[in-house]
């Protein structure tokens, strides 16, 4: 790859990559260090990539170091007590968004991935697949999953509007 497609990779893919981390993450500052983190890697391996292949290999490595900083974060931090998460899900909302964000919130990290990739980015199964490390059939599978949780925390939406 030649520096000139680097900068075109930065151009067009900078912003998909923060909004996929920023769905997880929810912290700016967390979701900025991991895209330069991408790219800084992306910098080093300049030679070695090619760039038709860029896209999947800078959401394969954000989506890697943003697990890294997850699980170390997990080791660190204490739960909060069941009562509270409960108390949080009974509270009545008036914005869908947020409505939807709560609700991603509340699934498995390999769901979540699966179903923001393929909902929000658009992704294929198959790059959702190289991009998480997991077979085509896993990745429909957490994306049935995750959808069946969603439909089921939102409920009718006649009853959240």
């Amino acid at each position: 790859m030649t520096v000139k497609e680097y900068n075109r990779s930065v151009e067009e893919y900078a912003d998909s990559v923060y909004r996929f981390i920023r769905g997880h993450l929810r912290d700016e500052e967390r979701t900025n260090d991991i895209v330069q983190d991408s790219y800084e890697k992306l910098w080093r391996h300049v030679a070695e990539i090619e760039y038709h292949v860029v896209k999947s290999w800078l959401f394969t490595t954000a989506y890697h170091n943003m697990i890294d900083i997850i699980r170390k974060e997990q080791r660190m931090t204490s739960y909060e007590p069941e009562h509270e998460r409960e108390m949080i899900t009974e509270s009545q909302y008036s914005d869908l968004n947020e409505i939807l964000h709560k609700a991603l919130e509340r699934l498995p990290e390999q769901q979540k991935t699966s179903v923001i990739l393929r909902d929000y980015e658009g992704y294929s199964y198959k790059e959702i697949g190289e991009i998480t490390g997991l077979s085509e059939a896993q990745v429909k599978i957490n994306i049935y999953r995750g959808r069946i949780a969603l439909k089921e925390f939102i409920g009718k939406i006649e009853a959240v509007i």
